[in-house]
């Protein structure tokens, strides 16, 4: 409304950018502004970007190609996600993790620099619209949506269940910062179920309909953005990640895998889930073997003293866009088939196969 596609872009891109590099400095305050960075900037970034290059493909001209240029907007953000992995790897072997959060900053600023070089493909499409006839004022958008979201992000936060041995904090949903986040959802629930409520009848369908979307795609995203969290922690603790042989040989070449000492040594304490353990915010130690070894089976254990050579953990975030990046031409091969024969589904018919699929 305010800045327009181009600015927002542009201005998250730094956002992001810089909330990368800051992630290196190993401060928990500067973790957390390093995260709002990122967050933020996310917002102003990522729905600009996909706008902008609907608005290009919203003329006569292209309309008929839109979903063809989303497949390849989307082809190259999973080349990008398959290969960062490698080099994140690489450079936390071989430096340590700033340099890898350091490297992501570099590599988001260099993505700025290239859109704003393109600039002329894509201009009379970046203008901002302001605010239309209907819209909420912004002030509005802070004080019915913004404002009591934090207040009960808050009241979350401090509120309180049942404490247990599984449970020493006391926390509702498992944690005070879910807590926080699902009270803070409260207000945003109920601004979007007031607009159907409050919708006039022959509103009331197509708002339903979106709505509907926006649940599945709520739970979809939920559970696909558990691959930085979930999966990592898997590959890490429940994964057989060793590697001997000619495979091995390769990973180390790469700078892809790392050697671990299977030997007692001072170490950070895990309970039987595989959480880490603290106390007044510092991490206990003990004397134990690496906790890799927990899980392996005890016929397969090395001998004492013994080096194994693992996987990088980060690795397994190339899964994902790797298949995207096997299966997306298999997927347009087949519209396109579709096409040649007059079959070719609309695009809702498409997203709807996506998200029953899904």
């Amino acid at each position: 409304r305010y800045l327009g596609y181009r600015k927002s872009i542009v201005l998250g891109g730094l956002m992001m950018g810089a909330g990368y590099f800051m992630m290196g400095i190993h401060s928990l305050t500067m973790l957390y502004v390093a995260m709002t960075l990122v967050i933020v900037g996310n917002g102003f970034f990522k729905p600009n970007i996909s706008t902008l290059l609907g608005n290009f493909y919203s003329t006569d001209e292209y309309k008929d190609k839109k979903d063809e240029g989303y497949n390849i907007f989307y082809m190259g953000i999973n080349v990008g996600a398959f290969i960062c992995n490698f080099f994140g790897a690489a450079l936390q072997i071989l430096l340590g993790w700033q340099y890898a959060f350091m490297a992501a900053g570099i590599g988001m600023f260099i993505g700025v620099v290239v859109f704003l070089l393109g600039t002329k493909h894509y201009t009379g499409f970046d203008q901002k619209k302001g605010t239309q006839e209907g819209d909420m004022p912004f002030y509005k958008i802070v004080l019915f949506i913004l404002v009591p979201s934090i207040v009960f992000g808050i009241i979350g936060w401090f509120l309180k269940g049942v404490q247990s041995e599984m449970n020493p904090d006391s926390a509702i949903f498992g944690s005070d910062s879910t807590d926080a986040f699902i009270f803070a959802c409260i207000p945003v629930i109920y601004f979007y179920a007031s607009l159907y409520f409050k919708a006039k009848p022959d509103e009331k369908r197509p708002i339903g309909a979106l709505l509907s979307i926006f649940a599945v795609v709520i739970l979809f995203w939920a559970v696909f953005k558990l691959n930085g969290s979930a999966l990592t922690t898997w590959a890490d603790r429940y994964t057989d990640r060793q590697v001997t042989g000619t495979t091995e040989k390769v990973f180390s070449t790469l700078v892809q895998s790392k050697e671990i000492t299977y030997a007692k040594a001072e170490t950070e304490l895990y309970d039987e889930q595989f959480r880490l353990q603290k106390e007044n915010g510092v991490v206990k130690k003990v004397v134990d073997y690496p906790v890799y070894f927990r899980n392996v089976a005890p016929e397969k254990l090395p001998e004492e003293g013994t080096k194994i050579s693992v996987w990088a953990t980060n690795l397994s975030q190339s899964i994902n866009p790797g298949w995207v990046i096997i299966l997306t031409p298999l997927i347009v091969a087949f519209f396109t088939f579709l096409r040649s024969r007059k079959k070719e589904p609309s695009t809702p018919t498409k997203i709807a196969f996506g998200l029953l699929i899904s």
